[in-house]
């Protein structure tokens, strides 16, 4: 493969002083996320009292669930829900993680926090401290089992197998009624609280089945490909939120705001939005690649080789990398609200001069212009073409998280240095076990691994076509307003 970096990048890396913030260098349990709200909106009755006049808190958990940081800032679903709320209620959003669920207690029974939002299944530990709120959610608990090995299909199966559970976990307490109805003989390994997962166990072959969440397997299936679900359980799980006491007005904002955006479509909608589910690259999507490289690729061609010469970056690398965010659609959005070619967040875009997104030209040149200050980051005695790959996956996961993955590789006994060493341990950082012992916590690691495979792969494919194949006819791009 030839080089990826010009010979232009070592004195140009450093002209660009403004990269993307990533919001990763704060630690994950005393980060502040403040979700501001226009002010030209009228604000409507403050429920109860807040600490702040215009401040809600939220205490949550680092979980791939509930609470992490992304590379550009906080997600999952207890984020995007808390956020939507304290827009509906004119206020801002202050979300903290805590150690565990005695923690959150702790924060709720001192009114230090008004909500907490952890998929939480309220039992008479939570009733204790605070007013569970409606049921939004019922999730789907499911049993796995290792491939290779006989399906389960129904309790009766599991009942005289070797099954295992996280100890005091919801999947415990609803075995225990199975237990007490249908299954007499059911009995279970109890894997320690803060110990392995046990999908784990199953995947090592220390139990046949496990009994969890179905929307937690949707992450840990990244981290034990062996294991499959085999069937959903009678009873699914309720989730739900608990405020604080004495604030009956915030409790009926809170059913009231769960009732409409189930209504409306939007809860079911950030749901499937936060679940682990990923897309890989297969045959359709690398058909779709070779139709655009002629439809629409000769469009912006000349936009990326004017971001490479500025740059001195590979316009093939910066071409692959927008294909992958955009399949070189300057009107794309993300749902984080990330847009253009190359997804600029609007922070990123400020940042950098940009004052449309949508412009090609100022999109392509941006998003070039943060890459190299991100593999400016990296440290310049990693030779090629691993210092690229790094940089290409913190460009998705963060330079934090990345960090991170160094970290975990160094004390596994690998090169931190090596792509191919980092690689294997940034899945890791999706594990309970080892995502505790990094930094900044929780993060989808998996996916900076599938990134990077994928834009190598684009990567390939462009250096691989003839170069009419590429250019196509002459384009004229007309300014953009």
């Amino acid at each position: 493969m030839p080089a990826i970096l010009g010979p232009m990048h070592r004195r140009l890396r450093h002209a660009f002083g403004v990269g993307r913030p990533t919001g990763l260098l704060r630690p994950p349990l005393v980060i502040a996320i403040l979700a501001l709200v226009g002010s030209c909106t009228p604000r409507p009755p403050m429920p109860d009292s807040y600490h702040s006049p215009a401040e809600l808190r939220v205490v949550t958990l680092n979980s791939p669930t509930s609470y992490y940081l992304g590379p550009n800032r906080a997600e999952g679903l207890e984020f995007e829900l808390a956020s939507e709320f304290a827009q509906r209620l004119g206020v801002s959003l202050y979300m903290y993680p805590v150690a565990n669920v005695k923690a959150m207690q702790a924060e709720l029974a001192a009114g230090r926090a008004d909500i907490a939002a952890a998929q939480i299944t309220a039992d008479a530990g939570w009733r204790e401290v605070g007013v569970p709120a409606d049921v939004y959610d019922h999730i789907p608990q499911i049993v796995v089992y290792r491939h290779g090995t006989p399906r389960p299909r129904d309790a009766i199966q599991i009942e005289s197998a070797r099954l295992s559970v996280r100890a005091g976990s919801p999947q415990e307490h609803l075995l225990e009624r199975l237990k007490h109805t249908v299954a007499p003989g059911l009995s279970w390994i109890e894997t320690a609280p803060r110990a392995a997962d046990p999908v784990q166990d199953v995947e090592n072959g220390e139990a046949q089945y496990a009994v969890v969440d179905a929307r937690e397997f949707s992450f840990s299936q990244h981290l034990y490909p062996d294991v499959a679900e085999g069937f959903a359980l009678s009873d699914d799980r309720p989730v739900q939120w608990v405020v604080r006491r004495g604030a009956p007005r915030l409790y009926a904002q809170v059913n009231s705001f769960f009732h409409d955006i189930a209504q409306s479509g939007e809860l079911a909608r950030l749901v499937d939005l936060s679940s682990g589910d990923s897309h890989h690259f297969g045959y359709e999507e690398s058909r779709k690649f070779e139709e655009l490289v002629t439809s629409r690729l000769p469009r912006y061609r000349s936009l990326f080789e004017q971001a490479a010469a500025q740059t001195g970056l590979d316009w093939r690398l910066l071409a692959a990398i927008a294909y992958q965010e955009s399949q070189w659609d300057p009107s794309a959005q993300s749902p984080n609200g990330a847009s253009g070619l190359m997804m600029l967040t609007a922070s990123t875009a400020q940042a950098l001069g940009v004052r449309d997104r949508t412009n090609a030209r100022q999109n392509i040149l941006a998003g070039a212009r943060y890459f190299l200050e991100v593999l400016a980051k990296i440290p310049e005695r990693i030779p090629e073409p691993d210092r690229t790959w790094l940089a290409v996956a913190a460009y998705n996961v963060g330079f934090g998280h990345l960090e991170d993955a160094r970290v975990l590789t160094q004390m596994r006994g690998g090169n931190p240095d090596s792509w191919a060493d980092v690689r294997r341990q940034l899945p890791l950082l999706a594990d309970e076990q080892w995502y505790e012992r990094v930094k900044r916590g929780y993060c989808r690691g998996w996916e900076p691994v599938q990134y990077v495979d994928h834009i190598q792969r684009f990567l390939k494919l462009l250096e691989w076509q003839a170069p009419s194949a590429v250019a196509g006819q002459a384009t004229r791009v007309q300014p953009e307003a």
